[in-house]
């Protein structure tokens, strides 16, 4: 490879744009930059009631550019000069609505504060009724549409979100070309790419949520989804027939762009994927071993030999996609719903007395109420951990159901809702954390007995992301829980450093992505082992789970 080669990874999540500096070859992280969305965290355009999210593309395109400039700032013009390439993934499915340019429409002034006209985030449920439309629609069909996404549409992705936007807004659905991907729309911009024919869509986006196959021809046939909803008439040829893995390239950085950054047009942009999955590559996934992504949801990404699990296919996963993660390799991907957010919810309920009392003391001034509320609210999980973790196992102590924001897999179900039994006088704030923990592990079990029953063994598995980071108590309960052991990657940053990878490969650098995450790669900095004896608690009381969890569900 060539010296002195640098690329840069850009990882778009739910809160936040990370960007981040890479030697190409040897991995070393040179600079890094976070960029918080500033309407997203203002509560712009969203009704949590509703399960309306959505994101302003502007959020998007101030964060790419603030944290490139800002990485490239701490390096300097030598590094800058030597950048050769820029790859990028995102939170998916995380649509949009577009003009024939392939411009968002909230970008059109007529749109700028028009929430249907925004990225609709993965975690948007409006469209729950659209899915159940779809999915009961899939069985009049003698081709099964669904066979490649676990055999249930989901309300998170892709086909479900347009419907929804199309019926629910008159002004977006008569402006309406297309509909994007957040992961695909922005390796478009930096190429300035004006015809949304040109675009070029990935692999990972396409055929987890918009039921692209190649068994199909590319997407089902315009008469699977005008017999849907009329809305959808001739909605197909708007869209794409050829897919790309992410190892190729989009193209090149625009002259726009270039002036923007500070960079070379001659930088190779690649084609852009969910982060779990490049955060999978960037985590250094092996064949059989789930990857699992733990940060607001989870995304539990497999990889397998095509050859291998040819003909199987997992009933009730988000999807199993050729090159989807790794180009050449079956790519398989599951994931919950919430995880860090069931954290963060019960963490909310326990502070609303600061956010609403304490402010309003007539003891204390209102700085130091601000400050006392922020220091108390942000001790809260890691106070709530180490009491948790003291509690003695008991397998009749307080139960809960993990289904705070739906059931993304086995068997989406957003419909779905959490629970807590058990509960008593004795009940404490604790207890309660520990049992939703709990949950949150016996959802991840759930996962992987599906792979086991559906004939594609789990062989092991290796945390990424920041609860994997950052939390002892819930990686080693999770081992337990799982009775296998569970490795943590080094990386903080396994999805901006997987589109690092992506990107020195699609430069040429590499001359596939394996190459790249061997020399690329971090490694690993811990293990959590199971405990037997709490083990075999953990499998009663994970009977009781599941037991409570078809109660619910009736």
């Amino acid at each position: 490879m060539q010296q002195d080669s640098f690329v840069i990874g850009v990882d778009y999540g739910t809160d936040s744009v990370r960007a981040i500096i890479v030697n190409a070859g040897n991995g070393a992280e040179l600079a890094s930059a976070v960029f918080y969305y500033p309407r997203w965290k203002d509560g712009l355009f969203c009704n949590p009631s509703l399960n309306q999210f959505r994101q302003h593309p502007l959020d998007y395109v101030e964060g790419l550019e603030a944290t490139i400039k800002s990485c490239l700032a701490q390096v300097g013009s030598n590094v800058a000069a030597n950048v050769k390439a820029i790859a990028i993934d995102t939170t998916g499915s995380t649509p949009v609505a577009v003009d024939s340019t392939g411009t968002p429409l909230a970008l059109l002034s007529a749109f700028e504060k028009n929430p249907n006209a925004m990225f609709v985030l993965w975690k948007d449920h409006t469209g729950v009724k659209e899915a159940a439309e779809i999915n009961e629609h899939a069985k009049k069909f003698d081709t099964n549409y669904l066979q490649f996404v676990g055999g249930i549409y989901s309300s998170e992705w892709f086909w479900a979100k347009l419907l929804h936007v199309l019926r629910d807004d008159e002004q977006v659905r008569n402006t309406c070309y297309s509909w994007v991907e957040h992961c695909d729309w922005i390796p478009f911009l930096l190429t300035g790419g004006k015809d949304i024919h040109q675009m070029k869509r990935g692999v990972c986006s396409a055929g987890h949520k918009a039921l692209w196959a190649t068994e199909f021809g590319g997407l089902p046939p315009n008469d699977f989804f005008k017999s849907l909803d009329p809305l959808l008439d001739g909605f197909t040829a708007r869209l794409f027939t050829e897919t790309y893995t992410s190892d190729k390239a989009a193209g090149t950085l625009s002259n726009e762009w270039s002036q923007r950054l500070g960079l070379s047009t001659d930088v190779i942009i690649g084609v852009g994927a969910f982060d779990a999955h490049m955060g999978a590559v960037g985590g250094q996934i092996e064949p059989y071993h789930l990857s699992k992504v733990m940060g607001t949801s989870t995304c539990d990404m497999l990889v397998a030999p095509t050859n291998e699990v040819e003909g199987k296919l997992v009933k009730g996963i988000c999807g199993q996609v050729p090159g989807s993660i790794i180009p050449g390799m079956m790519g398989m991907e599951a994931g919950q719903s919430a995880f860090g957010d069931a954290y963060a919810w019960f963490k909310n309920v326990l502070a609303w007395p600061l956010q609403n009392i304490l402010s309003q003391s007539s003891i204390i001034d209102s700085n130091t109420a601000k400050k006392l509320i922020e220091e108390t609210a942000d001790k809260i999980i890691p106070e709530l951990s180490k009491q948790a973790s003291q509690l003695p196992l008991e397998e009749n102590a307080e139960l809960a159901l993990d289904w705070m924001n739906g059931r993304r897999t086995p068997d989406a179900n957003q419909e779905l809702k959490g629970a807590f039994t058990g509960l008593s006088l004795g009940t404490d704030a604790p207890k309660m954390f520990r049992a939703l923990v709990e949950s949150t592990c016996y959802g991840a079990k759930a996962i992987v007995d599906r792979f086991n029953e559906q004939g594609v063994p789990v062989k092991g598995l290796i945390g990424l992301g920041g609860v994997a980071k950052k939390s002892p108590f819930i990686m080693q309960m999770m081992a337990d829980i799982m009775n296998m052991p569970i490795r943590i990657h080094k990386s903080e940053q396994t999805c901006a450093l997987g589109a690092a990878m992506f990107a020195a490969t699609a430069a040429g650098i590499y001359e596939k992505v394996e190459d790249a995450m061997h020399a690329m790669g971090r490694g690993f900095d811990a293990e959590y082992l199971p405990d037997a004896a709490r083990a075999a608690i953990y499998a009663k009381r994970y009977e009781r789970y599941k037991e409570l969890g078809k109660f619910s569900e009736q």
